[in-house]
């Protein structure tokens, strides 16, 4: 059955035909990649999904924001949105709750700011480092991605990546972001970038928190269209930041690069050991 991309519930408070204006979607059969870009959520979506989730949000949330891949005639699909990465995020603390100068100010204030968990300061990850995969909804069989066991198959072929095939679709969609009260940065995107026989998208978490520690935590999702064949592999990276400091600066940087360069996911996220990594896959041809 041909099935739409799972739509976020916000969408409701907004009238279709700017739904409609803010989406695009591209076909390269047999699959469908769908992106929406809309503005920050206002306070009434902002209220409701931070009681949802039990959390305060981000200062910048872009809640009915939404890229998706789907495969119609099996219903596979695979989306990513600002609620399903926030509700990722460690909600009791017991992850290890980081710290900076006022840290517990910042915190008490923000939870000021959402109604119905306003009564009680709850730890929680404020600097929103989220370990989001995207939302999977399984083929009508039942076949979804499954973890690989090591040396099983093949990975997500980076050297295909490289060839400079038409761009036939691309696109980058911010979830969310907080500049974690001036003390650094934690802002969620995706990218997305289809070719005639292959596509790669990319979701990155990219969390600064000056002084303290860098990740990057990225999903990437591989289609080959041909083998009708998804790949999903997930890399969790982390360093102190004193320590990405110095590499930078052992790579020639001058101090002011380096104070560009650590704003910058790409000029960090090679420097970051790899502290979590998985490989997923499904392969939905043949069957329908």
């Amino acid at each position: 059955m041909d099935r739409p991309p799972p739509i976020n519930p916000f969408s409701s408070t907004i009238p279709p035909s700017t739904i409609t204006l803010a989406t695009r979607t591209h076909t390269q059969p047999p699959f469908q990649i769908t992106s929406r870009k809309l503005p920050i959520l206002k306070a009434g979506p902002i209220e409701a999904m931070s009681s949802r989730l039990g959390i305060p949000l981000p200062e910048m949330i872009f809640g009915d924001n939404l890229v998706s891949v789907t495969h119609p005639s099996s219903g596979w699909s695979i989306s990513f949105g600002a609620e399903g990465a926030l509700d990722t995020v460690d909600k009791t603390g017991e992850g290890g709750m980081l710290r900076v100068a006022y840290a517990r100010e910042w915190s008490s204030s923000r939870e000021k700011t959402s109604a119905g968990i306003s009564e009680v300061v709850r730890p929680f990850d404020w600097s929103y480092s989220a370990a989001y995969k995207g939302d999977e909804v399984k083929a009508g069989d039942g076949r979804g991605l499954e973890e690989r066991q090591g040396g099983e198959g093949e990975g997500i072929p980076v050297e295909l990546l490289k060839r400079r095939d038409p761009i036939l679709f691309a696109d980058e969609v911010v979830l969310y972001e907080s500049e974690l009260d001036d003390n650094g940065i934690s802002v969620m995107s995706v990218k997305v970038r289809v070719m005639e026989q292959r596509m790669l998208l990319l979701c990155r978490l990219f969390m600064r928190l000056d002084g303290v520690v860098v990740r990057v935590r990225d999903t990437r999702v591989y289609v080959d269209f041909t083998k009708e064949m998804v790949v999903r592999e997930y890399a969790a990276r982390e360093d102190k930041f004193d320590n990405v400091k110095r590499n930078l600066y052992m790579s020639g940087m001058m101090p002011d690069a380096i104070t560009i360069a650590l704003r910058d996911s790409n000029q960090v996220a090679n420097l970051l050991p790899v502290v979590g990594h998985s490989l997923e896959s499904v392969c939905l041809a043949g069957k329908s």
